[in-house]
């Protein structure tokens, strides 16, 4: 089979070896692989995968069953040709991969398979740490910055979807305009606004985040953490806009506040079946009724993979970009 190796801070289309499925582990025939600012890190040789993963990036994969193991034939739940979508600790920009059968789902109806391959990896995430970790509950504030990033276009419409209020942060007044559809409450345009100050004005309109996931950080998070709700989780992800930044300790105190770092890579697989069970069950539904949509801002093929990472590093994409895997 073929798979993008990186090779000098490129990918190139290589031939590898066929994997096999071990005793619990399903191999997928790959259809659409979603990308993800991982995958970027991973090209740079920065991230490389997780111990008994290919050394290819790819995160999440949409496509069908084709063989399973002892074990997984066992259990019952796949059969040869099902349509599936797997998280993966990487290996997903190829033709196939196999994948412990915890980690695989059925993939919700009537999708295809280039918006079935967006939800493992932003879905499981966004899941996490907004249910997870920040406890989000329904008529619950919660402040999403970079609205328009990938994460964003999945977290905000997941939020929505559950009941909560949803606050988030863009740079200019034309990105303000296109995530509009994602249905946040409010939108900020960082440029001109203070977040901070939006923030404390919406704690004295009675409206005070309990929940933020935030994946840019910096001085901002210091800044705004004083104006969050009694017992809120500020959940941090990622550091995109600085690892660095100044707390004021009283009100984290006072207000009982929870500070929070989470990776979902760092999670067992056994507490990702269990994220990703609890996502067929409780979200695939929602996404079955249409009450959140995959949000994809583009498909290229998989040998395309290089532009492809050239879109999010320019970070022109709202919404996910996706490889699409053709048949020969």
């Amino acid at each position: 089979m073929k798979a993008m190796l990186v090779k000098d801070g490129k990918l190139l289309f290589t031939d590898v070896e066929m994997p096999s499925a071990k005793d619990d582990e399903i191999r997928i025939k790959i259809k659409a692989i979603g990308i993800n600012r991982a995958d970027l890190l991973q090209k740079k040789g920065t991230y490389p995968s997780p111990k008994g993963w290919p050394e290819w990036p790819g995160l999440e994969v949409s496509g069908t069953v084709d063989a399973m193991g002892e074990v997984a034939k066992q259990k019952g739940r796949f059969k040869i040709g099902d349509s599936v979508c797997a998280l993966l600790g990487g290996g997903g920009y190829a033709e196939y991969v196999c994948a412990p059968e915890g980690m695989v789902m059925p993939m919700p109806e009537n999708l295809s398979f280039e918006q079935a391959a967006t939800l493992p990896e932003a879905y499981a995430t966004s899941y996490l740490n907004l249910f997870w970790e920040g406890h989000l509950k329904e008529g619950n504030t919660a402040f999403i910055p970079a609205g328009a990033s990938g994460l964003a276009s999945v977290a905000i419409p997941m939020a929505k979807a559950f009941g909560a209020r949803v606050i988030t942060s863009v740079l200019s007044d034309e990105i303000s305009e296109k995530v509009k559809p994602l249905g946040a409450d409010i939108i900020i345009n960082s440029t001109k606004d203070d977040v901070s100050a939006i923030l404390k004005q919406e704690e004295e309109n009675g409206n005070p985040v309990n929940v933020s996931m935030d994946c840019l950080c910096g001085e901002t998070l210091g800044k705004s953490l004083p104006y969050m709700a009694e017992g809120g989780y500020w959940v941090v992800i990622s550091t995109l806009s600085g690892t660095e930044t100044n707390i004021m300790l009283r009100p984290l105190l006072t207000k009982g506040l929870h500070l929070v770092g989470s990776m979902l890579r760092k999670r067992t697989s056994e507490e990702k079946a269990l994220l990703l069970a609890e996502l067929v069950e409780k979200v695939w539904p929602k996404i079955e009724k249409e009450e959140m949509k995959p949000s994809i801002y583009k498909v290229l093929s998989l040998e395309d993979a290089n532009e492809a990472l050239d879109i999010l590093e320019r970070g022109e994409n709202i919404g996910k970009v996706v490889l699409k895997v053709c048949d020969e």
